[in-house]
């Protein structure tokens, strides 16, 4: 089959076309032939050498992908070979052929393409389980989601629009403004132009913010906490300028009780990834389908294109997913 890999890591320029092997699969997983893999921040740090594979998992970039089971391992019951589905992987994404359990696959919701199929999982799913299970929202809650259109941020809003919260973004010009305003956003704010803590506090008053979704970290995490409302919830998914903060004062936390959390999906066990992927299959299926929630995907790039991709994504030059074309 053919692969990216990434060598020894580097800038996006280290990823080439190879030859190698169909990967075997055990008794509970199954064999995809992949005609679309989605686009991810972890594919980034992972190439970049500062994300490295779980152990077990293929060492080959790619955390979802979308196409046609071409192999099902001894103890599958759930798919049969030709089945389109949609799944999350541990890695190997990037490939003509991926393996992944057999339990972290999904049929396509109706009315959806492969390719729009390939968008779904890792974002959806990591969303699931931090804004929905550890930020435990609730109606009516005010919600701030940093990187409004990216691929986490855009489903974020309608989810959270969903759950009947109200939800305040950060974007870093006026088109990605105006494409989360399209979801629903209730307050949209140019961090480029103005001060997010300043702008949230006099819309909100006293009320403060119930949940803050961040990928940012750095600078922001004491920002994050500043807005926090009693009993608020700060959920780290990524810290993309960095997990430390000098200085932290703590103090915050127990005098407001706020609650600091967050996960990342790839090292959760089978049976978790499973769980989530269970839950999601009940309670956000049926929103695809009807088009309560929308998947956008931004562009497809080629699997010879691969480098321009990531350079994309680097610049957050996207406005909702990426994805290759194995075809």
């Amino acid at each position: 089959m053919r692969y990216i890999t990434h060598g020894e890591g580097g800038g996006p320029e280290v990823m080439r076309l190879a030859d190698g092997a169909v990967p075997a699969i055990g008794p509970g997983e199954v064999l995809i032939q992949v005609d679309f893999a989605g686009v991810n921040r972890p594919d980034l740090l992972q190439r970049a050498g500062k994300y490295p594979p779980p152990p077990g998992a293929s060492p080959i970039l790619g955390l979802e992908v979308a196409g046609r089971v071409a192999a099902v391992g001894a103890e599958v019951t759930l798919w049969k070979v030709g089945d389109q589905v949609c799944a999350l992987t541990p890695g190997g994404g990037y490939a003509e052929f991926c393996r992944t359990d057999a339990t972290h696959c999904l049929a396509l919701p109706r009315g959806f393409d492969l390719a729009s199929g390939a968008a779904i999982p890792e974002n959806l799913l990591t969303v699931w389980a931090n804004l929905v299970t550890r930020g435990r929202l609730q109606s009516g809650e005010n919600v701030l989601i940093h990187g409004g259109s990216s691929g986490i941020g855009y489903i974020a809003i309608q989810l959270a629009k969903q759950f009947g919260a109200t939800v305040f973004v950060t974007v870093g010009n006026e088109q990605k403004a105006k494409f989360c305003l399209s979801l629903g956003v209730d307050h949209v704010i140019n961090y480029r132009i103005h001060d997010f803590v300043a702008e949230i506090k006099a819309i909100t008053g006293l009320r403060g913010i119930d949940i803050v979704l961040d990928m940012v970290g750095g600078a922001y995490i004491e920002k994050n906490i500043s807005l926090l409302a009693t009993e608020g919830r700060l959920v780290q998914i990524a810290f993309i300028e960095g997990s430390t903060v000098a200085g932290f004062d703590f103090m915050p936390i127990m005098l407001r009780r706020l609650t600091i959390t967050g996960s990342t999906l790839r090292p959760r066990t089978a049976e978790e990834k499973a769980s989530i992927v269970r839950a999601v299959r009940e309670r956000v299926w049926p929103l695809l389908e009807s088009g309560q929630i929308k998947i956008v995907v931004d562009k497809i790039f080629r699997l010879s294109e691969v480098a321009e991709a990531h350079r994309t994504m680097e610049r957050g030059a996207h406005i909702g997913k990426m994805v290759l074309s194995l075809r």
